[in-house]
């Protein structure tokens, strides 16, 4: 963190990277960040890049800077472990690059690393990071908002494994900031009526193997509740929880190709999804088809890593 510390403080400018389809901790350690960087040091030039989230885009507002910016430029790349996940790809212009991680380690890009799986979310890193030099860095009601934003989301409402008594910590210190949680808590709580009738959907259509449940998000189930690639996405959660059925997924149809969240309560399913083009936590990843027609194959891998797990 001093070395992170050291090289915020040498650079004039700095850009701060996410992952593609950001989550609320995405938005949350890049809008955290840049709070923290040009509260206490005003006069740098502080940009976050990459793309958009209409679900929290109350914690801030991406910047759109052209190439020469990043001449002679610090990069922060946060959230994301697997380098072709970066959004915005000139993250490599930059003079530097720092990667700031709690995901398991994929790709070992950057000068300087931060990775730590231990946190369970990235926002609680760069809370902890404010913590740890109080005396010399600045944080605003705005920058306590994002990290708590990420924090709440990243770890299902302080439900997921992961959550320790740091993570209180850091949430009581942003509240001392002044979050109002009610304030959060209805931003990321409010529903369109599209999205209910969605839901309802992924009630009466998910498919059950052995050990396994995921859903089909096809493009024209997307197009016919009318709603973003951002808002079909979220629904993964609805199904988890079913006894019997430790590993779900939802299987989400792009133009060019299929992602894949897939969950987990019980099995470790990180290396699977690293087969699959993907990576992430060992009980919560990301993964990709390149069509249909893999998906035979994808739940014959997870059936197996369900029956290893049960006995084991």
């Amino acid at each position: 963190m001093r070395k992170i510390l050291n090289k915020i403080k040498k650079y004039e400018t700095i850009i701060i990277h996410g992952h593609k389809r950001p989550d609320g901790d995405c938005y949350g350690s890049q809008f955290g960040l840049k709070d923290i960087i040009k509260n206490t040091f005003p006069d740098k030039k502080v940009f976050v890049v990459g793309q958009t989230s209409a679900f929290v885009d109350f914690v801030g507002k991406v910047d759109v800077i052209e190439d020469d910016v990043y001449q002679g430029a610090l990069s922060i790349v946060v959230d994301t472990a697997v380098e072709d996940r970066i959004s915005d790809p000139r993250y490599k212009l930059g003079k530097e690059i720092i990667k700031i991680d709690h995901h398991i380690p994929v790709d070992d890009y950057g000068d300087i690393r931060w990775v730590d799986t231990s946190f369970p979310s990235c926002a609680q890193m760069i809370a902890y990071f404010y913590s740890s030099y109080q005396k010399e860095l600045k944080l605003t009601l705005e920058g306590a908002i994002a990290m708590y934003t990420g924090i709440v989301t990243d770890t299902g409402r302080f439900r997921f494994r992961g959550v320790s008594n740091l993570t209180h910590q850091m949430a009581g210190m942003l509240l001392d900031k002044g979050v109002d949680v009610e304030y959060i808590d209805s931003k990321l709580s409010k529903e369109t009526l599209e999205m209910i009738a969605l839901k309802g959907y992924v009630y009466s259509n998910f498919v059950t193997t052995d050990g396994f449940v995921y859903l089909k998000m096809t493009r024209d189930i997307i197009e016919k509740y009318n709603v973003s690639d951002e808002q079909a996405a979220s629904v993964v959660g609805l199904l988890g929880g079913i006894e019997g059925y430790p590993v779900w997924a939802l299987f989400i149809e792009y133009p060019n190709e299929v992602r894949i969240r897939l969950r987990s309560n019980g099995p470790t399913i990180n290396e699977l999804a690293n087969k699959y083009d993907g990576g992430g936590h060992a009980k919560a990843s990301g993964a990709r088809l390149e069509g249909w027609d893999q998906l035979p194959a994808f739940i014959k891998d997870v059936e197996a890593v369900v029956k290893a797990y049960k006995e084991a």
